[in-house]
């Protein structure tokens, strides 16, 4: 059995009035079946003020009766219940927290502690559950993957950069006096100093989890000229050249990765530090040999001012890569119709083996950001590594494309004879329906026909493992057209067609190509009188197949941009459809 310290006996000071607080508050709910209880509860209140101490009897006579309470708790309000909650946290963390003498932990308190805790759990989940469906609108549509193999690249980049930063390098002018035996007293003064050379030979970048990107730089070297000019013996002045060489120079600093508010990635330097190894000056001309007696006094010198320089560099160099990151298409235009939101959903995560980027991924009406009625199904990519970047494009963002599209009334297409082939046998006019239908040439003879084909609901995109389908409703409406060009309308079918797709990378968009795999017709309206709709089931697969897909064809071979940056360019592309997604590897190159 748990003891609690010594003084934790004072937990039983702060009963009196908790039970006042639940009589009081059922009193109110249930009548005066509790006023005996409160005026009791409120008379131990006062002695407890009053600093009496209470009988073990009249401790039992509490606890049961808060069990009693407890065992009622429905009843509570929630100011009791806050109360309960309280005094049960106190109680427990006296007894867990202390130990030695005193009385044992009762065993109501023990079940309302642990019913208590079993409740919050409950509700925790409840709370979770909730969040989770709220915040389903953040789960990624679009995931990014850049590996071990793409952080090498970058490090090619960011070393260019650095060395770009380290030879903007301004040293100030400076000057000094040191004691030089047998002279004396020697004035100097170094200017116009210059980086005429810089070498980062050596350099190493490694994941930091749950931060960034960790950048180690090692025997690095700057070489520096300037002018040098001295006086000594007050009347003597000289003046030449030097050259300052700085080697073993040592950085190390964090890049930390985040999202800013627009949904961009951001960088910044953390916890750099540097440490200049050795340094030489050499003066050239005059009386330099006066200064290679006290150069140990200018090597430090500058190696102070150099070692000041470097950090501030690093971080403005980390900090350039920022308008880069800020290139990030995160609202990409389609077309007249669509763009697509790329903007991160959560910061970047870091692990020791790649950095992963969670994209919304999601297409919609220009103008108009309206959610679809279907949220993402959260996915992962696969741990490959072969390529330095992999994007997961999920079956979502394809079906938000279509639920846009369908919004703005763009899923449709009217039909006229002129789009059919001028080799096929059949043509969009009365006289060849009339075949199958024969009441539609003895009503409308000899017109030329049209067909509007139009989506009934917005398509539906399936991935599955090395398979994409898409599933789509229409109607197709059949007008004769009459010698005014008005249009009379014939009937309207109902059709459900099966379309397979295939997809590849071009440039850095996504595009694609549609097989028509298999068409269902059913009669929606006839205006024209009963026909047999499986009749026309080769015309249909004709108009379909040499005027509707190519139509489509046509508008997916322009393609949808994927998430890039800057002058990026995608090469040694792979692709690979999984289930829910489309796997692209690929490695990446910049030009600018």
């Amino acid at each position: 059995m748990l003891t609690p310290r010594s003084d934790s006996a004072d937990w039983l000071k702060t009963m009196p009035d908790i039970m006042e607080l639940k009589f009081k508050e059922q009193s109110r709910q249930h009548g005066s079946s509790y006023a005996h209880h409160d005026a009791t509860s409120g008379s131990q209140g006062e002695r407890r003020r009053k600093g009496a101490r209470y009988s073990r009897r009249e401790r039992h006579v509490m606890e049961k009766s808060m069990l009693q309470l407890w065992k009622r708790r429905t009843f509570f309000s929630e100011t009791v219940q806050t109360q309960t909650a309280k005094l049960r946290e106190t109680i427990w963390k006296r007894w867990t927290t202390g130990g030695g003498e005193g009385l044992t932990l009762p065993p109501f308190t023990l079940l309302c502690y642990q019913s208590g805790r079993q409740r919050e759990r409950r509700q925790g989940q409840q709370t979770f559950t909730t969040t989770t469906q709220e915040t389903s609108g953040n789960t990624a549509g679009v995931k990014v993957k850049l590996t071990q193999k793409g952080l090498e690249y970058g490090r090619q980049i960011g070393v260019t950069t650095l060395l770009d930063q380290f030879k903007t390098i301004k040293v100030p002018d400076f000057s000094g006096s040191e004691e030089v035996s047998p002279i004396g007293k020697v004035s100097y003064s170094l200017t116009g100093i210059k980086v005429i050379n810089v070498g980062l030979p050596q350099s190493e970048v490694a994941l930091v989890p749950g931060t960034g990107v960790s950048l180690t730089i090692s025997n690095a070297y700057i070489n520096l000229h300037g002018d040098w000019r001295v006086k000594y013996l007050r009347i003597i002045s000289d003046s030449g050249s030097f050259d300052l060489a700085v080697s073993e120079l040592s950085i190390s600093t964090t890049v930390t990765i985040q999202s800013d508010d627009t949904g961009r990635p951001v960088v910044s330097s953390a916890n750099c530090a540097a440490s200049v190894g050795q340094t030489s000056v050499t003066f050239h001309g005059g009386a330099s040999w006066l200064y290679n007696l006290f150069s140990s006094y200018i090597d430090d010198a500058l190696r102070s001012v150099l070692q000041r320089k470097i950090c501030p560099l690093v971080s403005e160099a980390i900090d350039k890569m920022n308008p880069y990151l800020k290139t990030l298409n995160v609202l990409a235009k389609v077309d007249q119709y669509a763009e697509i939101d790329y903007s991160m959903v959560e910061s970047p995560v870091i692990s020791t083996s790649s950095i992963d980027l969670s994209l919304k991924g999601e297409f919609y009406n220009i103008g108009e950001h309206k959610e679809p009625p279907f949220a993402p199904t959260p996915f992962s990519l696969p741990p490959d590594e072969s390529n330095m970047l992999y994007m997961g494009i999920s079956a979502f963002t394809a079906n938000s494309a279509g639920f846009v599209y369908n919004n703005a009334g763009a899923l449709s297409l009217r039909i006229t004879d002129d789009m059919i082939p001028s080799s096929s046998p059949f043509r969009l006019n009365t006289k060849t329906f009339g075949t199958f239908i024969p009441q539609i040439a003895k009503q409308y003879p000899d017109l030329m026909m049209e067909l509007l084909v139009k989506a009934a609901t917005a398509p539906t995109v399936m991935f599955t493992p090395n398979n994409i389908t898409l599933q789509a409703n229409a109607t197709v409406t059949a007008y004769a057209i009459q010698p005014n060009t008005t249009l009379t309308p014939l009937f309207i079918l109902n059709v459900d067609a099966s379309v397979s797709c295939q997809i590849y990378v071009t440039g850095v968009k996504v595009a694609g190509n549609l097989t028509l795999n298999a068409v269902n017709m059913t009669l929606g309206t006839s205006y024209v009188g009963p026909f047999e709709v499986k009749s026309l089931d080769s015309i249909f697969q004709m108009v379909l197949k040499a005027a509707v897909i190519p139509e489509v064809n046509a508008l997916l071979q322009q393609g949808f941009p994927l998430p890039a940056i800057g002058e990026m360019n995608l090469v040694n592309t792979q692709l690979v459809i999984m289930k829910d997604y489309l796997l692209i590897g690929t490695d990446v190159q910049f030009t600018a």
